[in-house]
């Protein structure tokens, strides 16, 4: 049967499960939104304000739902839009397929209307692209993007399609659902990861058993292979301490008792003291990145190290490893679970313990409205189901800090790139994948200006994210580092003079706004956005100089933290 390369589109997307789709129109793109719209019985798109926007909806929709998130777009400035959040999404292993129309072939390369080398820009960015000049082999292509975005270590997709391309017709036969054949890329892909031998398993597990001193740092891979209850199961069986990166705070319940909370530049002293304590450091889907180890020569310096990953380039890439174990995560942590001596509970237990009690002074100090008094009432409202977004700076950390999440797939967050404006978008993504869960979006002012515009997505499909904006009226996070390395210039950096009443703003938009300054108006105001089931925004004024820490300065050992009575 003869179908147009649009009509191909649409009808790979239902093979692949597609139910939802991000995105912005334009001229390039019609064929296939004409293709949309003749199947909004099969598949629905949400129309964002801004291309970013949808591609942070389909990052987000993915993190959540744990299936690939789509994202759309036409050529020149509507694709280039999608570059941040393509980045986004390849930075934190996000599963997505991008896909942008461009000039007709016979335009391309001639500097025409909207024409940019779209697969070019974003090769270092994505798994694969594809630009597909013939319609023939434009299924083949579509099935083939869905799979590597999934296959292995997950990550972004993009296929770029000239116009006449969508135009064009072929002969195009349909695949049932879930009988595709692995296409070469894929068997490759595959072929990169597999199984370790027992004898790599027996090395490892003997290397658990025999360790008086263990210790895991877990990062997001653990949430991604839906590893999370066999990474307890082995971690409580040898009783190691479990630190969690950014990436991984879903990973593992933060008020399990192993627990040490998170790892890095302003992680806790239990789990940055720990990981120079121990005598074997467990990496679980984790990157060894620069925010987590500092000083390369000076991390896990009495360890031996094991990584575990998926993705053989990981390995020996930042930190030289005594062993490792490539492949699935799930099944690796089951095998060794099976293989493992069972570890009672020792005097590293009880010292870790011991450090787990210390809290930053500075946390204990009444303000107006603290952000962890902002965080622990939220918890306290809407439990362990919700999802939690957030943008990046400051109330990232603190949400990193003092949110516990005890579920995975509950904590939506730019971690590899630090994109500001994240949230918002990842927020409408989480909220379409799933309708029933509630959605509590945490942004700081700086932030949440870049991305404002998607209130008007927020308002349109009628949403019930309850968005709390930390307003200290500064960008926080850059004016720590001045407040701590540059004397207290802070260039640049101060908006109180420039950011819009944010509850004004909400209600221009048909979204209830609430300013809250004390313990008590905030209270207030949270709960009347969730006694209303609908979109609402919480201007949270914050005090100016309110710090993240411990913190670890820049290349510094990461067990030296710095504490609020040395600044």
């Amino acid at each position: 049967m003869k179908y147009t390369g649009a009509q191909i589109v649409i009808e790979c997307l239902v093979e692949k499960g597609v139910d939802t789709v991000f995105g912005f129109p334009g001229g390039t793109i019609l064929n296939i939104y004409d293709e949309l719209f003749k199947s909004s019985d099969r598949i629905r798109h949400i129309r964002t304000a801004h291309e970013q926007g949808a591609c942070h909806a389909a990052d987000g929709y993915a993190r959540i739902s744990g299936k690939v998130g789509v994202v759309m777009a036409t050529s020149g400035p509507g694709c280039t839009n999608l570059v941040t959040g393509i980045a986004t999404a390849y930075m934190d292993s996000v599963p997505m397929v991008a896909i942008t129309c461009n000039v007709p072939t016979t335009l391309m390369g001639k500097d025409s209307f909207q024409e940019v080398d779209i697969t070019g820009i974003t090769m270092s960015i994505t798994k694969h692209n594809y630009i597909v000049r013939d319609v023939s082999k434009l299924a083949d292509v579509v099935r083939e993007a869905f799979d590597l975005a999934l296959c292995g270590r997950p990550g972004p997709v993009l296929i770029d399609i000239p116009k006449d391309v969508t135009a064009h017709v072929t002969e195009f036969e349909p695949i049932p659902v879930g009988e595709s054949k692995p296409s070469a890329a894929v068997l490759r892909c595959l072929g990169k990861t597999p199984f370790p031998s027992d004898h790599e398993l027996d090395e490892v597990a003997a290397m658990l058993s025999e360790s008086k001193r263990p210790f895991f740092y877990v990062g997001g891979g653990v949430v991604s292979s839906n590893a999370t209850q066999e990474l307890q199961a082995l971690a409580e069986k040898i009783n190691a301490a479990v630190s969690v990166s950014l990436m991984g705070k879903s990973a593992f319940p933060s008020k399990h008792p192993l627990c040490t909370g998170m790892i890095g530049m302003h992680g806790t002293k239990a789990s940055n003291t720990a990981a120079n304590k121990s005598d074997l450091l467990v990496a679980i889907g984790a990157r060894f990145s620069d925010r987590v180890i500092s000083d390369p020569s000076k991390f896990a310096r009495e360890s031996r190290i094991v990584q575990i990953d998926i993705d053989p380039a990981e390995i020996n890439k930042n930190v030289q490893t005594a062993a490792c174990l490539k492949g699935n995560i799930k099944d690796i942590l089951t095998a060794l679970q099976e293989r493992v001596v069972a570890r009672s509970s020792s005097e590293w237990n009880t010292q870790i313990d011991k450090w787990k009690e210390h809290v930053p002074p500075m946390y204990s100090k009444k303000t107006p409205l603290h952000p962890k008094f902002v965080l622990e009432a939220v918890h306290e409202r809407v439990g362990d189901e919700a999802v939690i977004s957030t943008e990046v700076g400051q109330h990232q950390m603190w949400v990193a800090q003092f949110y516990p999440f005890q579920k995975p797939r509950t904590f939506l967050t730019s971690g590899g790139l630090g994109t500001m404006g994240y949230g918002t978008g990842a927020a409408i993504g989480a909220q379409i994948a799933d309708p029933k869960r509630r959605v509590v979006h945490v942004a700081g002012d700086g932030s949440f200006r870049m991305n404002l515009n998607e209130l008007a997505t927020i308002a349109t499909y009628k949403l019930p994210i309850i968005i709390i904006i930390a307003n200290n009226g500064t960008l926080g996070m850059v004016r720590q580092w001045q407040t701590m390395f540059y004397d207290k210039r802070y260039s640049a950096t101060t908006l109180d003079t420039s950011s819009p009443d944010f509850v004004k703003l909400a209600e221009s938009f048909g979204i209830a706004g609430y300013r809250a300054t004390n313990e008590k108006e905030f209270i207030t105001a949270f709960e009347a956005a969730l006694a209303s089931n609908k979109a609402a925004v919480i201007d949270s004024n914050m005090d100016i100089d309110e710090m993240v820490l411990p913190m670890v300065p820049a290349g510094k050992p990461i067990d030296e933290l710095l504490l609020d009575t040395q600044l």
